[in-house]
């Protein structure tokens, strides 16, 4: 193994480490450094105004029913992006309200996707969606690989729970760092829904 690659390797497990150790917290706020041109409320929920918004990466892969899902292909639609784990506290108390708010916007223009994370195998994750009634698909990222491809300085996916809503257009407009009941997560979507 060449130097570059040991670097590489050893930079990616320090990252996956600094999400693991950030993982299922009580939330929190990041400014992010720099000019980022978003905007953390009192109430927790980070966001950017439509013109300055960041086009949300590449996210696709297997779910954990192990079929392809890509989340480009829910353009036009505003997409509700939650980071998840079945071994995560908080995780089990907002389930709740992602399954009642998921689907009283079914056929509304609104797609609900988890990102299941730190799971070592999809049984736990499957019997996870079962109990708590989640109907929407979840994309299987055991390493945390899908959420280390949100750039440094945008809203990213920072701790488990997390919560992203990406607007018709594809870009992150905005996200929750805790755990989130019905009324929270209305307060991020109703305005990303309005936009024209």
């Amino acid at each position: 193994m060449s130097t570059r690659s040991r670097a590489a390797l050893l930079s990616a497990g320090a990252a996956v480490a600094a999400l693991t150790l950030s993982a299922c917290g009580n939330g929190g706020t990041s400014g992010g450094g720099g000019n980022t041109n978003f905007v953390t409320g009192n109430n927790g929920i980070s966001t950017v105004s439509k013109g300055k918004r960041a086009t949300a990466p590449d996210l696709s892969g297997k779910t954990i029913d192990g079929k392809p899902l890509d989340v480009a292909d829910y353009k036009g639609k505003v997409v509700v992006i939650n980071v998840w784990g079945s071994w995560c506290g908080p995780c089990r108390e907002e389930a709740q309200y992602f399954s009642k708010v998921s689907k009283a916007y079914e056929g509304k223009g609104v797609q609900f996707v988890g990102i299941n994370t730190r799971d070592t195998s999809t049984t736990p994750a499957v019997a996870f969606e079962e109990e708590h009634g989640i109907d929407y698909p979840s994309l299987y990222d055991p390493t945390g690989k899908l959420m280390l491809r949100f750039k440094r300085g945008t809203l990213n996916p920072q701790l488990i729970p997390s919560t992203l809503v990406i607007d018709k257009d594809g870009k992150v407009a905005a996200r929750a760092l805790e755990a989130l009941d019905d009324t929270t997560l209305l307060k991020m979507l109703k305005p990303v829904l309005a936009e024209k």
